[in-house]
């Protein structure tokens, strides 16, 4: 039997919902520079889920310290 194969890459509204947010709020976190940018895929914005996962562990570079979260 095959294991399910995970996504390296998710679209925004699913990188929002891994992070348990609205997607307006996280596209607003995106553009302030707290939350990675997508990589393009083509002609298509993604979210790499292991930066998602490194912001989750504390293993993600931290922004600016003037930034409030």
């Amino acid at each position: 039997m095959n294991a399910p194969l995970l996504p390296l890459a998710v679209r925004e509204a699913t990188a929002a919902r891994m992070l348990d947010m609205p997607a307006a709020e996280f596209r607003q976190l995106v553009a302030e520079g707290a939350l990675p940018p997508p990589c393009r895929v083509g002609g298509h914005e993604r979210w790499r889920v292991n930066d998602i996962e490194a912001i989750l562990d504390g293993s993600a570079a931290l922004p600016y310290e003037d930034f409030e979260l």
